[in-house]
């Protein structure tokens, strides 16, 4: 079973910097990282849907993991995805996890595969099982095909089976229910995270214990703040925070949506947001994605600026 380990606080979706001949950007993700801990940030969570994973090979994957975990010497959690469709693939991802110095997994239920609730509960128990760290599931049915069950997650919170989970299915009632359920059962170790951007001050107030904002690569500082107001139960001033987020927020807009959609807009745009703030080198993205041409990046700037962020480029 796994060790119970608590995350809370901002923990960014790293986003994976790539070369233009798409090999890992080392220089650019050790300037990235450094930008998120400066931020003040509480974790990273490597290959996540924000660094690509599922766009990436194994070397890629293993790189920047390992660029991260080394860059991050400790100083915060770093949790890696290992989102694979099948259970034997996983695990080959959390082998390289534990030999490249993560702190946690985290993993989805199984996808492509048609899969029912006995299946992925086999799949989370033979994962948590076989690994050394804590696992955390992944709970994003817009990209599985699946919802984790709120019965499932109490039920593998209260045997340990599961560390926390981070919420990014859009379903507000069921992660309400799921925070009242572990109160209930006295799991206030289990972390439950939020993978909103734009109301991460509701989830807060609702009782999640972090976020993962795929937005808090660009700006990790306003995350912090909003966490931080939070904390002080300032709810107004981590409304106007959130709010001046929200509006950051458009950059995914900037796309042309003719030619667009999903992750081209969000990897996209906060590739294209970090190389005008002059963190990364290039907006380089994964294949069958592209980069925002120079009138989509025009947007983009035009959003840095107006949230009063240093646009270098």
């Amino acid at each position: 079973m796994t060790t119970r380990t608590t995350y809370t606080g901002v923990i960014p979706p790293v986003v994976t910097p790539l070369h233009e001949d798409g090999t890992v950007d080392r220089r650019s993700l050790e300037r990235l990282v450094q930008h998120l801990l400066d931020g003040g940030v509480d974790g990273l969570f490597a290959l996540g849907s924000s660094g690509e994973t599922v766009f990436l090979t194994d070397d890629q994957r293993d790189i920047a993991l390992d660029v991260i975990v080394r860059t991050a010497a400790g100083s915060v959690p770093v949790m890696a995805g290992c989102i694979e469709p099948a259970t034997p693939r996983v695990l080959e991802r959390v082998r390289a996890a534990e030999r490249l110095g993560a702190d946690a997994t985290v993993v989805t239920a199984p996808f492509y595969a048609i899969v029912g609730p006995h299946e992925i509960e086999r799949h989370l128990r033979a994962v948590a099982s076989a690994s050394s760290l804590p696992v955390l599931a992944y709970d994003i049915p817009v990209c599985v095909g699946r919802k984790l069950s709120l019965e499932l997650l109490l039920r593998l919170a209260s045997e340990g089976v599961l560390a926390g989970v981070k919420d990014s299915s859009g379903d507000d009632v069921a992660f309400r229910q799921l925070r009242i359920g572990l109160d209930d059962q006295d799991d206030a170790g289990f972390a439950l995270l939020t993978g909103h951007e734009l109301v991460v001050d509701g989830m807060l107030l609702a009782g999640a214990s972090g976020s993962v904002p795929g937005l808090g690569n660009v700006d990790p500082a306003g995350y912090v703040r909003l966490h931080s107001y939070a904390d002080k139960q300032d709810w107004a001033a981590a409304r106007v925070e959130q709010e001046r987020l929200g509006r950051l927020f458009r950059i995914v807009d900037a796309a042309d949506p003719a030619t667009t959609a999903g992750a081209t807009r969000g990897v996209g745009a906060f590739k294209a947001a970090l190389h005008l703030l002059g963190v990364i080198d290039s907006p380089t993205v994964s294949l069958p994605m592209r980069r925002f041409d120079e009138a989509e990046t025009g947007r983009v700037r035009e959003q840095l600026e107006l949230a009063g962020l240093d646009v270098r480029r």
